[in-house]
């Protein structure tokens, strides 16, 4: 191998390491204090929301990864457990139902 191939050889192993680091998954933790009702009984709940340049790849709640979710603009919405899940990443709300049979509205906040 040449000096030249050599170089640009670690040229390319340097271009796709770099790319490999700015790929990689962030994460993102909110504590929510939900007050359920009827109840009236508060909850603590943490998110955990993994993410990259793209998109969310992944969401846990109470450390339990999500099956699926959806994104619109700053609201994930999700279910777990028979419960509708919706997180406001913008104003920092969860809102989630119990099918009707109990609700729960409250705050997040970022951990860091």
């Amino acid at each position: 191998m040449t000096p030249r191939a050599g170089c640009l050889v670690a040229l390319a192993l340097l271009t796709a390491a770099a790319q490999v680091a700015s790929a990689a998954p962030r994460q993102v933790q909110l504590v929510c204090e939900a007050v359920y009702q009827p109840a009236r009984s508060t909850w603590t709940r943490s998110v955990d929301i993994r993410y990259d340049d793209r998109r969310i790849r992944e969401v846990a709640i109470d450390g339990q990864p999500v099956y699926t979710f959806a994104v619109r603009g700053t609201v994930i919405l999700t279910s777990q457990d028979n419960e509708r899940i919706q997180i406001d990443t913008a104003s920092g709300s969860w809102t989630s139902d119990f099918r009707g049979v109990a609700s729960a509205q409250g705050r997040c906040e970022r951990v860091d």
